[in-house]
């Protein structure tokens, strides 16, 4: 199959995990939004034409239902090609959960090795937009980092937005960028969703700052590779485990200290697609109606640099699959 349908039924999956976890928009249950997003992705794959492996999959660290590092999917037919793959089949699963903005479904995919086998643990990053090529830094401050990407807009400090997590690990870094003058927009959750919102003229935000997983590093890098975007990252470790976690992931030779630029985490011909599971900055999340309903993605190429945002409507009738009832029976299946 031709690599630019592949792309195109790439976001099928992710429109099957959106729709699957939307129905628990709201009810409280995160474990429960993200296994029906796992399973509902996972049945999807099988009619991907590719041999595929999972490298980046589904975080441990909640102990969620997961797509696990090394699981094979697709379709794994005698010429299907073989490609590595990144997911996230809910990120922002407390986004959903609770009826918060910006929670995605969310895929990339590359032949094998082009992403950082990634270990589950965090990473801080540093993220812009195509300006911020060759100007970010992560081993510098914030406030210098403010400075060069204003300086490369041809913009002052102050008409800067950054984008940071809410958390308490994050309190030194947003003194700072306050006090260099930018503004600040705050998220509960959805890193993945922040670092492409530096690329999109109209979102608002310039640069990303802090510390989130590793496994979203990666799926960033991916989406940045598409969009001509920068980051950079560095793992951190917080105990022994960590650094023996990474170790295990990439090797006992690998740099786990090294700064890791936007090629270390993704390169190659990468595909990525998206699907916004409640609606955020980027993509308006799934909408039901009697008998179906629209989602809204994103589906990017590399190879060519084309983004396609596509609107789709859904048939229950047609595709019973999608029905609340057909997803329970599916995941018997499974």
């Amino acid at each position: 199959m031709q690599e630019r349908n592949l792309a195109l039924e790439l976001v099928r999956v992710t429109e099957a995990a959106s729709i699957a976890c939307a129905r628990s928009m709201g009810q409280g249950k995160p474990d429960y939004s993200d296994q029906l997003a796992v399973n509902a992705m996972r049945a999807a794959f099988d009619n991907l034409h590719i041999d595929g492996t999972v490298v980046i999959g589904e975080g441990e660290r909640d102990e969620a239902p997961m797509l696990f590092i090394g699981e094979k999917v697709g379709r794994r037919r005698d010429g299907d090609p073989k490609m590595d793959i990144a997911l996230d089949p809910l990120e922002g699963t407390n986004l959903c959960a609770y009826g918060r903005h910006g929670a995605l479904s969310v895929i990339a995919m590359a032949p094998e090795g082009c992403f950082l086998n990634a270990p589950d643990i965090y990473m801080n990053k540093v993220a812009a937009g195509p300006a911020g090529k060759g100007v970010i830094d992560i081993t510098t401050t914030p406030t210098q980092n403010l400075a060069n990407l204003a300086e490369r807009k041809g913009a002052n400090i102050d008409d800067l937005t950054a984008i940071i997590l809410d958390r308490p690990r994050h309190e030194e870094i947003i003194r700072e960028v306050r006090g260099a003058g930018a503004r600040i927009r705050l998220i509960e959750d959805g890193d993945v969703d922040a670092a492409i919102a530096t690329c999109k003229s109209d979102s608002g935000i310039d640069i990303l700052f802090g510390i989130g997983g590793a496994p979203e590093g990666v799926l960033a890098a991916a989406a940045l590779q598409c969009l001509g975007g920068d980051i950079q990252g560095q793992l951190m470790f917080y105990d022994d485990s960590d650094r023996q976690r990474a170790y295990e992931v990439m090797g006992e030779d690998a740099d786990i200290e090294a700064v890791l630029t936007r090629e270390d985490l993704a390169h190659g011909e990468v595909l990525f697609a998206a699907t916004g599971v409640t609606s955020g900055g980027m993509l308006d999340g799934v909408r039901f109606s009697a008998g179906g309903c629209r989602t809204h993605s994103i589906v990017m190429r590399s190879k060519s640099g084309t983004v396609r945002f596509i609107e789709a409507i859904h048939n229950f009738e047609q595709k019973p699959h999608y029905t609340h009832d057909g997803y329970h029976e599916k995941m018997e299946r499974i």
